[in-house]
């Protein structure tokens, strides 16, 4: 018997058939691998996207707070980055090249360098797998390369993605304890915030910095001087830490009097997000490389480093993948480099940022379930919190419980919202750079609404 008899092809459903949003979570439930997370906690089925706007199966629309957890920066469907991939269809340039040269690939290069910090602008670029992971996983490799050590110095509260290599340098303990060994010579500091600090209620930053001069240049530290210490500018996942100024100029020149590569992870803070084109720029961090993936894709999977040009000691194909710059992706990416430049999105992230903040503070005034809010630009979050329990420095504990619920409530009032941090208590807003002021006020509505509606619920257990 021929290998396709008796195979059968799935067709789409008949005009007119009315599959539910059920039908369709519940065929991805039993399908899919139980590692899927978003649908746990949003459970709908989107079906078409315009701007900062989603719409389900059933055409309700929800403003878009996720954004591909900050990959959109235009929004969904902008019109600059539909035209540019329709321009790449329509010259006929292969969609897949490896790293061959292309007229596509040169102009995402060339967009990309006019835009870095100075002082990567005569670096050099790899294209990495289509992940800000294995982009990670790239500057590791590099920074042992270049420097001939292993050790690696990470923070806690950091998030570097889901690989082997990768989370070992992630801070979050419940996603690597039931994996064993992980990449050895793996060092975790405390990252200084503002709010629930490591260090109680001391000054976290000057405290924070202090113990990575220690760790680098103390003879007694017990750290091997490291190949590398890589940082986020702001911790995203861990919970929407920006990293203070003061802290970012002891870790450059920590690292800068030890000669340890200096990787700053830029993979979700990038191309404006924070109020800034990148982040580390405006702290002073000045990193050796700089990590990209997400929004410089466009939206598509595109990740790449840049670095620094005396790095660039690697022997042909020391680094591999075969989407290493795939030809929608670069197309979609050099378009949105240049909006965002164009449009002034970083300043407009800016002030979007402020109205957003300002907002939630004024729903944290009068509950104080909201403990804290914080963030740059576009990357905000608010921190939940047990107003009657409190840890061993007065500080309310964080009530995870209850911001899974104003997740939930605030879907129910069409907002798409990411959780975080310990205990996943820290509502994460990340919506497009494109978001409007009335939608701002919608999503701030839409927060103190939810806060509103958990509280009133009666008879709710734990």
């Amino acid at each position: 018997m021929a290998y396709h008899e008796g195979l059968r092809l799935a067709e789409p459903p008949a005009t007119g058939t009315a599959e539910t949003a059920d039908d369709l979570l519940e065929r991805q439930r039993h399908r899919e691998s139980s590692a899927r997370s978003y649908p746990r906690r949003l459970p709908v089925a989107l079906a078409s996207a315009q701007g900062s706007t989603v719409r389900d199966h059933h055409g309700r629309e929800y403003l878009d707070c996720l954004a591909g957890a900050g990959a959109l920066a235009l929004g969904h469907h902008h019109p600059v980055v539909v035209q540019a991939l329709r321009d790449a269809l329509d010259e006929g340039t292969p969609l897949s090249t490896l790293d061959l040269p292309t007229p596509v690939r040169d102009r995402f290069v060339e967009q990309l360098f006019a835009v870095l910090p100075e002082h990567l602008r005569d670096g050099r670029v790899l294209f990495c797998g289509p992940t800000g992971a294995d982009a990670v996983e790239a500057a590791v490799k590099l920074a042992r390369t270049a420097t001939g050590r292993s050790g690696l110095v990470a923070f806690g509260g950091a998030y570097h993605g889901m690989t082997q290599g990768t989370l070992a340098l992630t801070g979050r303990k419940s996603v690597k304890e039931p994996l064993g060994t992980l990449l050895p010579d793996v060092h975790h500091l405390p990252f200084p915030t503002a709010f629930r600090s490591p260090f109680g209620l001391e000054d976290g930053a000057a405290m924070a910095g202090r113990l990575v001069e220690w760790a680098l240049t103390d003879d007694l530290s017990g750290i091997a001087t490291p190949a590398a210490v890589i940082a986020e500018p702001v911790q995203g996942e861990g919970g929407v830490h920006p990293m203070p100024a003061t802290f970012a100029a002891t870790v450059r020149r920590s690292t800068r009097a030890t000669g340890t590569v200096l990787i700053a992870d830029e993979v979700q803070t990038g191309l404006g997000r924070t109020g800034d084109l990148w982040a580390s720029d405006a702290i002073g961090l000045d990193p050796d490389v700089l990590v990209l993936s997400k929004a410089i894709g466009g939206g598509l999977p595109l990740a790449v480093i840049v670095h620094r040009g005396e790095l660039d000691g690697w022997q042909p194909g020391a680094h591999a993948g075969t989407f290493r710059g795939q030809t929608l992706a670069l197309a979609a990416g050099a378009a949105t480099i240049r909006e965002v430049v164009r449009a002034g999105l970083a300043q407009r992230a800016r002030e979007a940022g402020r109205r957003l903040t300002e907002g939630l503070l004024t729903v944290a005034a009068d509950d104080p379930r909201v403990g804290h809010v914080r963030g740059r630009g576009l990357m905000a979050g608010a921190e939940l919190v047990d107003p009657g329990v409190v840890d061993a420095d007065g500080v309310p504990v964080p009530d995870g419980w209850l911001a899974g619920r104003v997740q939930r409530a605030m879907l129910d009032r069409g907002v798409i919202v990411e959780v975080g941090g310990s205990h996943d208590a820290v509502v994460r807003f990340l919506p497009p750079l494109v978001i409007t002021d009335e939608e701002i006020d919608r999503v701030i509505d839409a927060f103190g609404a939810a806060l509103r509606a958990v509280h009133a619920e009666d008879g709710s257990e734990r």
